[in-house]
């Protein structure tokens, strides 16, 4: 079933309050699309399809919600059922919840949950935004060295309803320090006998829990992890990192990037649900300060107006070559911001790094400056070309100097190199392409400067 059907069909069946075929429908739904259909609807609507379903499978389709949703739910639920949800959550889930809810929301849940539950929730959302801590759970698969292999696996076998991953095991101590990682594959072929300290491996890939959660992320891609555990200052194991928990911060990670790209500040919401006022909020800071930025190509074009004067067909040029430069800048700082994003691109590369770009740089410009030779003969004869062929070289190649540099400037400044966004870099480009472009043709066309005028 088409999942616009699917909804309609919900839609339907609630509004004839029939809970019966309600959920033969939702029996056969997945979660996900079960969330999809019903995210829209009045909060009343929301809760009477989840209230049809049992809780596990309530718990997983609540999970499925967009966080503004979930939270707009949780605010129209008395304790009991917000109680309710909570406690079939995976704890790290519930840790992001609990940070989103009022102060008085969250002291009206905590009584309603078991003590542990209520520590758990506390431990977990008391980590600093945007560390390891942050996004880790506690709902981890620990196994003594003692253990024989079977009787790991029986140990798994008793733990794994509860947990969101059995397929790598972390063996502690008494004091909960991590000695090694041992998989659910070595147990199952081991021997019986087989002591789980012998099977373990004992080079465990880990990170602090202060550790940024980009760093997290990194480590679980660059070595294919399942999960990556989370130690703190004592090499004591407080949680772990799923995979599917990383993938999710990459992408709000690339989704932030793209965002600071576009000089757009960061939303917490979906472009969809955003308001105006916060949209606007979020654009126009950049965009009143690029005004002033270029003011500066207008002040730019204004020096140079006997060189305009006297050959108008200049202006002509001029959109094409501070238009190049600005593209050509931005290719680069797409290419620089992603790489240092990625770690791909440290800050000591720098000088190998624009040694690369100048040569690519020059080549791209002497490419292009070639096809704008035969226009600037065509225009206006084969000086006016050479002012228009030199040009597009220099500013292709400042322009993509100053796209590879930025990023790397903010880095070694300890700023986010994804403010080095493309208006940003092509305001810059376009200041200095109108001071090369009139620069040169000033000085290669015999064009004096303005007399200063006396005062």
């Amino acid at each position: 079933m088409q999942i616009k059907d699917f909804a309609t069909n919900v839609r339907e069946l609630l509004a004839q309050r029939d809970i019966v075929q309600l959920r033969a429908l939702l029996e056969e739904a997945h979660p996900a699309d079960i969330a999809s259909c019903i995210e829209k609807l009045e909060n009343s609507d929301i809760w009477r399809v989840l209230s049809s379903l049992p809780n596990e499978r309530r718990t997983d389709v609540f999970g499925y919600l967009p966080p503004n949703e979930q939270v707009r739910l949780a605010k129209s639920l008395n304790r009991r059922n917000l109680a309710e949800i909570f406690l079939h959550m995976s704890a790290d889930e519930r840790a992001d919840l609990y940070n989103r809810l009022e102060p008085d929301q969250q002291a009206a849940l905590l009584p309603g949950l078991a003590h542990a539950e209520r520590d758990d929730i506390r431990n977990l959302a008391s980590h600093e935004e945007g560390t390891a801590g942050a996004i880790m759970t506690s709902d981890y698969a620990t196994l003594s060295p003692h253990l024989t292999a079977s009787q790991a696996i029986e140990s798994l076998r008793h733990e794994a309803p509860d947990k969101e991953t059995i397929y790598q095991a972390y063996v502690i101590d008494r004091s909960r320090h991590l000695l090694g990682t041992v998989s659910l594959r070595d147990l199952i072929v081991a021997s019986d006998d087989a002591r789980v300290s012998g099977l373990m491996v004992e080079e465990v890939i880990a990170s602090r829990v202060t550790d940024p959660q980009v760093e997290v992320v990194n480590k679980i891609s660059k070595y294919d992890l399942i999960a990556l555990p989370i130690i703190d200052d004592q090499d004591r194991l407080v949680g772990i990192v799923t995979y599917d928990d990383a993938m999710d911060v990459a992408e709000q990670e690339a989704t932030e990037d793209f965002h600071r790209v576009g000089t757009v500040g960061r939303l917490e919401e979906s472009v969809r649900e955003a308001s105006v006022p916060l949209l606007y909020r979020k654009r126009i800071f950049w965009l009143l300060a690029l005004i002033f930025g270029n003011l500066l190509s207008g002040m730019g074009i204004a020096h140079y107006e006997a060189t305009i004067t006297a050959y108008v067909v200049l202006v002509f040029f001029l959109p094409l070559l501070i238009a190049s430069g600005g593209n050509a800048g931005a290719q680069t700082a797409t290419l620089m911001v992603r790489a240092l994003a990625t770690g791909d691109v440290q800050m000591r590369d720098w000088g190998r790094m624009i040694g690369r770009e100048l040569a690519v740089a020059g080549l791209l410009g002497i490419t292009m400056a070639v096809t704008v030779y035969f226009l600037g003969v065509a225009r206006g004869g084969i000086h006016l070309a050479f002012v228009v062929a030199l040009t597009m070289v220099m500013v292709v190649v400042v322009g993509s100097l100053i796209g590879m540099s930025l990023p790397f400037l903010l880095s070694r400044f300890r700023l986010d190199p994804a403010t080095a966004s493309v208006p940003l870099v092509t305001s810059i480009a376009d200041v200095t392409g109108v001071l090369i472009y009139f620069s040169i043709a000033t000085a290669l066309l015999g064009v004096p400067l303005p007399a200063s005028t006396p005062t």
